[in-house]
């Protein structure tokens, strides 16, 4: 049995006190025989810390495709050759999306759109849009608008947003070859806005980028140090048309380590498996994911890619009987 298993079962899952860059790194690098011990620690992390509850969300794009930056794994950017286009959707298709997604079971509905940050008419449009939501439907509203401006918190505060979702995407040190358009401590900078204003903060990234292992572990001590309400794990699905579109998918058992390091990294962090988990670790995969650290799922589509039915992955919840977060619980 590896020392460092030994060290986090006394440290964070008697203690509730994340792991170290250090620690994590060698996480990472549990030989494959050990994964399954792994694994266990992470879920007991998660039962003691986090309870047995799965938090179910959907997300929809108010914006999407035509962005300005050049996200190098993106779609969406009007930069590169990737076949998204520029579209908007309206009000009436917002409140049927929200209705929809409240239908599975989630209790969060996430707004996206693909911009820099949102100007007056995405900003009016958000406010529309979530008087709407609110008006018919029985659900939570974040959003994710890119880099904002404290007017711009301050406004979605008043609205009634309660999570903002900016990722920092990955590590400092790698996000140049990420990102060239702006950058990590820009990022950084509105999540401490959106911290202090009260509104959750949810933030993560996409694994398989290129970082180094090193990397990996970096990014994960970064997040611990903004100790964000909720972290999306997302697993690089290359897009035809990118920059990254010819980088591999990460390895099943390499996706797995990671969710059992990050657990170990944010005891008390939600974790929500986001995209490309569908292609990197399949329906076997999804499983050990959730009895491995995971506690959040994004059901249904992504933004520009296709995820699980949502029924296929509540059928799974039911199977490993973890309840469904109830909204009650969450306002």
């Amino acid at each position: 049995m590896p020392e460092i298993l030994d060290r986090a079962r006394a440290q964070v899952l008697s203690t509730g006190r994340g792991l170290d860059e250090a620690a994590i790194l060698e996480v990472l690098k549990t030989p494959d025989e050990d994964l399954p011990e792994l694994l266990q620690l992470a879920h007991d992390v998660r039962m003691k810390w986090c309870g047995p509850e799965v938090e179910v969300e959907g997300i929809v794009s108010l914006k999407t495709g035509g962005c300005p930056e050049d996200c190098h794994f993106c779609s969406q950017s009007g930069l590169f050759a990737s076949p998204v286009r520029s579209v908007w959707l309206d009000i009436p298709s917002l409140v049927e999306a929200a209705r929809q997604t409240a239908a599975t079971g989630a209790t969060e509905f996430c707004i996206v759109a693909a911009v820099r940050g949102p100007d007056k008419r995405l900003m009016d449009q958000m406010r529309e849009g979530v008087k709407a939501i609110k008006a018919a439907v029985d659900i939570q509203v974040a959003a994710s608008l890119g880099m904002l401006t404290q007017e711009q918190v301050d406004e979605l505060v008043e609205m009634g947003v309660h999570r903002y979702n900016h990722n920092l995407e990955t590590c400092r040190s790698f996000f140049p070859n990420v990102v060239t358009t702006h950058s990590w401590e820009e990022r950084w900078g509105t999540l401490k806005m959106v911290r202090d204003s009260g509104m959750e903060v949810c933030c993560g990234g996409i694994l398989g980028l290129g970082e180094t292992i090193e990397q990996r572990a970096e990014f994960a001590a970064q997040l611990a140090e903004l100790d964000p309400h909720e972290v999306p794990m997302n697993f690089l699905n290359p897009r035809p048309g990118t920059p990254l579109g010819d980088q591999p998918v990460v390895e099943g058992k390499d996706a797995l380590r990671a969710i059992a390091a990050f657990r170990l990294a944010m005891p008390k962090t939600i974790l929500r498996y986001a995209g490309g988990r569908e292609i990197t670790l399949g329906d076997l995969g999804t499983r050990d994911g959730l009895l491995g650290g995971i506690n959040a799922v994004i059901v249904g589509n992504y933004l520009t890619t296709l995820g699980r039915p949502a029924t296929d992955d509540l059928a799974l919840l039911e199977d490993l009987k973890m309840p469904v977060k109830a909204l009650s619980a969450t306002l």
